[in-house]
């Protein structure tokens, strides 16, 4: 009798939307710095840990993708979480140089999955779409000291995390109901 899992993907889309949302409404100065406490500690928990747990359920579904996505992404929350904790904590000074390059090695990174969204749905074609203009606008905006491109970084990271909500939601509530409740867009491929 074999073991049927369930789907990972809405756990893993909402982690990256929540902590995503979250840093990119103080990215858009719609929050106070003071949420700051929040972004870290759901980056380091939800966006972070549970995410990769989801990354690592993909992978044992099968799906490659999913697991490298999921996976990644969670290590990079962790990973921003730590930056600013150590920042916070006095242990280090980060620059928005240091901080863009970063951002710029996550986004070569996000180019690639971008492409790979290509053979899956219109939703995650859009959903990293959205991030890749977000971290590209984060990186110059980091890189050159714009601040209003990180302002308009912030709020594209915020459409960026409510897409991914919609496609967690989309796939989500299919599997409830069954059918197609919310559209993905689901691509034709030839044979």
């Amino acid at each position: 009798m074999s073991e049927k899992l369930a789907n990972p993907a809405p756990l893993g889309l909402a982690c990256f939307a929540l902590t995503t949302f979250l840093l990119s409404a103080i990215n858009a100065e719609l929050a106070q710095k003071d949420l700051i406490g929040a972004v870290v500690s759901c980056a380091l928990v939800y966006g972070g840990v549970v995410q990769i747990m989801a990354g690592m359920w993909e992978i044992k579904a099968g799906s490659t993708f999913g697991g490298v996505a999921f996976s990644s992404y969670g290590g990079f929350w962790i990973s921003f979480g730590l930056i600013l904790l150590l920042e916070f904590l006095g242990i280090w000074t980060v620059s928005p140089t240091a901080i863009g390059v970063f951002l710029l090695a996550w986004t070569l990174f996000t180019f690639y999955l971008w492409v790979g969204t290509f053979s899956l749905n219109k939703a995650l074609v859009s959903t990293f779409t959205l991030l890749l203009l977000t971290f590209a606008l984060l990186d110059i905006g980091h890189l050159a000291s714009i601040s209003i491109v990180n302002v308009v970084g912030g709020y594209m990271g915020i459409l960026c995390a409510l897409n991914a909500w919609y496609v967690s939601a989309a796939t989500l509530l299919s599997e409830l109901f069954g059918r197609e409740v919310l559209p993905l867009g689901h691509i034709k491929r030839d044979n």
